[in-house]
């Protein structure tokens, strides 16, 4: 893995962004992450490397018949900033360890809310889903109320707090689903597996979608160029609707 990887900051959404902070195997390890897969599967063997193409050859035989539990030897962890509308999904994936941003013990910033660029429909077919978007006039115009109701919103907040009013209680001022929180996230590779599937998809929202595939693109595929082979061939093409 390159070690350029670490400390990789990607923007995401309108002040989102996505920081891999830390990762097992380290890159200075002497050892990439895939050859970390591989060298664990042969654990009888003392983890001997048999060659690229052996050792890719047994990579992908372990993905293709589902003997994961070597790839939950490597681990990322990311610091991840990320309004709530998209969290309220995240933590739904039991199997990331996270720690979160307090409002209880530091104030939120004036620009800490998300405003979408685009204003989605609501899919006919689909009660949980969105499919369109609203006409060019009415976008400006949500966005433009929106914008005011923040303002309003923080105003109070910031007057709630020069009252002397507790952080952990101003905050009820606050628009819950829209505010920005930081997040350091961490998840071993077999597990991100199952959240990329599920939040690259074209049925998952929006909010969330950017943010797993950021990681794929800029993290998990970089770090693990066999695995992301192996997991493009054998999960994300086979869950592709026929053509």
């Amino acid at each position: 893995m390159d070690a350029e990887l670490l400390g990789k900051r990607i923007a995401v959404l309108d002040k989102g962004w996505i920081e891999l902070i830390d990762m097992l195997p380290h890159p200075n390890a002497g050892v990439s992450a895939d050859l970390a897969i591989v060298n664990a599967a042969r654990v009888s063997f003392m983890g001997e490397s048999k060659g690229p193409e052996k050792d890719k050859k047994l990579l992908f035989y372990l993905l293709r018949n589902h003997h994961t539990t070597p790839f939950e030897m490597v681990e990322f962890k990311f610091r991840v900033r990320a309004p709530l509308v998209t969290w309220w999904q995240w933590v739904r994936h039991r199997t990331w360890s996270f720690n979160a941003q307090s409002g209880r013990y530091t104030a939120f910033e004036e620009n800490d809310f998300y405003v979408p660029d685009v204003w989605r429909k609501q899919a006919a077919s689909n009660k949980q889903a969105s499919d369109g978007q609203v006409d060019t006039e009415t976008n400006a115009e949500l966005t433009r109320q929106l914008e005011s109701l923040y303002q309003q919103s923080y105003d109070l907040y910031s007057r709630a707090l020069e009252a002397g009013i507790s952080r952990e209680l101003a905050r009820v001022f606050l628009p819950g689903f829209s505010v920005y929180y930081t997040w350091v996230a961490k998840i071993d590779a077999h597990n991100l597996m199952h959240f990329l599937r599920l939040r690259m998809a074209p049925d998952a929202q929006h909010e969330i979608r950017v943010y797993a595939e950021t990681i794929y693109e800029h993290f998990f595929k970089p770090a693990l160029p066999w695995t992301a082979e192996a997991f493009s061939e054998y999960i994300l093409k086979s869950e592709q609707p026929p053509q």
